[in-house]
């Protein structure tokens, strides 16, 4: 683990030179999300403790490189980056956030861009998400995503959205109506198993859609 975040992080490093970088960690603290909905993320198993023993190895290398580390109780990594995301586009500077979490994909903005490490055939590459690739790809603005997450749920963070609705399905309704509101304002052009779903489900697509909403406002 440790290697492989090295690898990345210099590699970006060399290829970006940023004039300022931090980094956000997640806390084992419960976050507004727990208290909204007790089975999020209930199953996930705790992180192995071949990988736990290295984590505060990587924070000391970070420390001794002077790059800031960012953790808060009751918030998520994500929620961190969002908000310093947006506080960075505020400020008119370019923003990339490096992350391999697509959740992320709903703070695209101007000056915001999310860029995705993977490793092919032993090498680490990087995919940048802008808003124009966000169109192409899901036929939505990056905001719209939350609307998805809402129908079709997260099954990585146990996100239940609507029974029996997949992410196709979710895209499909999002791009025609725009809102879960709209969905709901115009159920009867819905028709069979998937207006009864929806209909029965109505306050599980809103609590998924909080539950999928990334914070931007950590008094940080």
């Amino acid at each position: 683990a440790v290697y492989g975040f090295l690898a990345i992080l210099f590699k970006e490093l060399e290829e970006l030179k940023p004039e300022y970088i931090c980094v956000a960690f997640d806390l084992k603290a419960p976050t507004e999300r727990h208290q909204l909905y007790k089975e999020y993320k209930a199953n996930r198993k705790g992180m192995p403790n071949e990988l736990a023993q290295q984590m505060p190895i990587i924070k000391n290398i970070l420390h001794k490189m002077n790059i800031q580390i960012i953790e808060k109780e009751g918030y998520e990594a994500d929620d961190i980056l969002g908000t310093l995301a947006k506080w960075g586009q505020s400020q008119n500077l370019e923003v990339i956030i490096l992350t391999g979490d697509r959740d992320s994909f709903q703070l695209i903005d101007e000056n915001i861009i999310v860029r995705i490490p993977r490793t092919k055939q032993g090498r680490t590459e990087t995919e940048d998400y802008n808003i124009q690739k966000i169109k192409e790809e899901y036929g939505l603005m990056p905001k719209d995503l939350i609307e998805v997450k809402g129908l079709a749920g997260d099954a990585s963070d146990n996100i239940p959205g609507v029974p029996e609705v997949g992410e196709k399905t979710a895209l499909k309704l999002v791009q025609e109506y725009g809102t879960i509101e709209n969905i709901y304002l115009k159920i009867d052009s819905q028709k069979g198993k998937l207006k009864e779903n929806l209909e029965q489900n109505k306050d599980l697509a809103m609590l998924s859609r909080t539950l999928g909403i990334i914070n931007i406002e950590v008094p940080i």
